[in-house]
């Protein structure tokens, strides 16, 4: 049965990430790109600068920087150790490279994203922010569009508790758990049903849903101080380690960049054809890199509507900086690993298995330390993503259901569950099933992204006029 699920998933994914949508993620950030003067590598350092420098005096729930860590939170996780692996794995090396390029046009969108949601946020007298795609969507393409901001809500809500925000990230904890504490199963337990699992998976997924559900019943404020301190800590973490591992590695680095290069045009001369074409090679660096970083699919600036801030292009430029952090950054660095290590060779390694090999072999540490510290980063990056998408579906499902908290509370604790039986997922499947509804929640955001490039380009040209000290 589980073969025919599979099968028939993979051609809804085939289909959903054929050319066509990549095609229009893709033209979308160039588009911008060019119509901003790349604007997100002149005003890249303005942007770092702006990402720590929090404005004073803006109407919102919580801080710019908060609001970034809130994103980067959910876009920080298994996309970027495991997704990156996944995406080697399937496209070959060259993957990598389309993933870096998607990025580097996915800036742009982020900036458009982050800058639309201020311009068209909704605030009440307690400070309770309300925006993203829907909200542009309406108030920006018109009521008459109100149609296409209700399917990229309803979407969203489906990519939080089917996609990115439970099944994939709890699979990676519980994956990763697993392969460090009881590799071989060695402690099994059978839940009638279901199948036979490590007893490492089944306490970890208790221990993970308890946790989510203390943190989610504290809302946005809760959510985004627990981010702040998970999230730039583990990522320097990660960070450090994988510099290392390049480090460790460097007279080897000539030659990745090369491989790297040639599989993203020809995967053949790399891996014989193993991987196929270089239409697959694109598919999988430019579906995992928008998995990772969010840019294009409409998430981050749901978090962005809520920062205290006054003025749209100053958050646009600070929304940007996930997407460079997330993938430029990090993604590049587990890419590298795995490149430099000769691990995506590895036959039989799934997923998480690929970077761990990488952080074993390519490290100066005994084995067990850099799995441990791989682990680590793991179960933090994905813990931060699933409060993180919780957030985001609460703010669709609130945009639906006309502000009904009743339903949104409901939903909350149908997500909590979500957690819990996520690790009893196949891994297939969970990558499958979220690339599917990201690519459906794509759409709608792309389409106004086109349609409001106009607001964009007039908003970032006044605002840059009127404060020419800006460098």
């Amino acid at each position: 049965m589980w073969d025919s699920i599979n099968k028939i998933l993979a051609n809804i994914d085939d289909f959903v990430w054929g050319v066509p949508l990549m095609a229009i993620i893709i033209t979308g950030g160039i588009l911008l790109t060019f119509r901003l003067g790349f604007l997100q590598i002149r005003r890249l350092p303005l942007a770092l600068k702006w990402m720590v420098k929090n404005e004073e005096g803006g109407k919102g729930e919580i801080s710019s920087f908060a609001a970034l860590c809130t994103a980067l939170s959910a876009t920080i996780g298994t996309g970027n150790i495991v997704g990156v692996a996944t995406a080697v794995g399937a496209g070959g090396p060259g993957a990598l490279f389309w993933m870096v390029v998607t990025a580097l046009f996915g800036m742009a969108t982020k900036y458009a994203e982050g800058l639309l949601a201020v311009k068209y946020r909704v605030v009440d007298k307690d400070n309770h922010s309300l925006g993203g795609p829907f909200y542009y969507i309406e108030l920006g393409m018109g009521k008459k569009f109100k149609w296409l901001a209700k399917i990229f809500a309803f979407f969203g809500v489906c990519v939080g508790l089917f996609g990115i925000g439970t099944f994939s990230q709890v699979n990676g904890i519980s994956s990763a758990v697993q392969n460090f504490f009881d590799p071989n199963k060695a402690h099994t337990v059978s839940i009638p049903g279901i199948g036979t699992y490590s007893w490492m998976v089944v306490i970890a997924s208790l221990i993970l849903a308890f946790c989510v559900g203390a943190v989610l019943i504290g809302g946005i404020k809760r959510i985004a101080s627990v981010s702040q301190i998970i999230v730039p800590f583990m990522a320097i973490i990660y960070f450090i380690f994988a510099v290392m591992l390049v480090i460790c590695n460097i007279t080897k680095i000539p030659d990745a960049i090369v491989i790297i290069v040639k599989a993203a045009f020809n995967p053949q001369a790399v891996a014989g054809g193993v991987t196929g074409s270089m239409l697959v090679a694109m598919q999988k660096g430019v579906a995992r890199g928008i998995f990772s970083n969010e840019a294009g699919l409409g998430s981050a600036p749901i978090a962005a509507a809520a920062a205290q801030t006054h003025e749209p292009v100053r958050q646009g430029l600070v929304s940007m900086t996930g997407t460079f952090i997330d993938t430029i950054i990090i993604c590049t660095m587990t890419g590298l690993s795995i490149v430099l290590t000769g691990a995506w060779k590895v036959k039989g390694l799934e997923g998480v298995q690929v970077t761990t090999y990488a952080f074993k072999q390519g490290l100066p540490f005994p084995a067990e330390v850099s799995a441990f510290v791989l682990m680590l980063c793991l179960v933090f990056f994905a813990f931060t993503t699933i409060l993180g998408w919780d957030y985001y579906s609460e703010r669709c499902l609130e945009y639906l259901t006309n502000g009904n908290m009743k339903k949104v509370k409901v939903f909350r604790w149908v997500y909590i569950l979500a957690v819990f039986i996520g690790p009893y997922m196949t891994v297939s499947a969970v990558w499958v099933i979220a690339d599917i509804f990201n690519g459906l929640m794509a759409l709608p955001n792309m389409i106004a992204i086109f349609a409001l490039s106009g607001v964009v380009v007039k908003e970032t040209r006044d605002f840059f006029k009127a404060k020419k000290h800006l460098k």
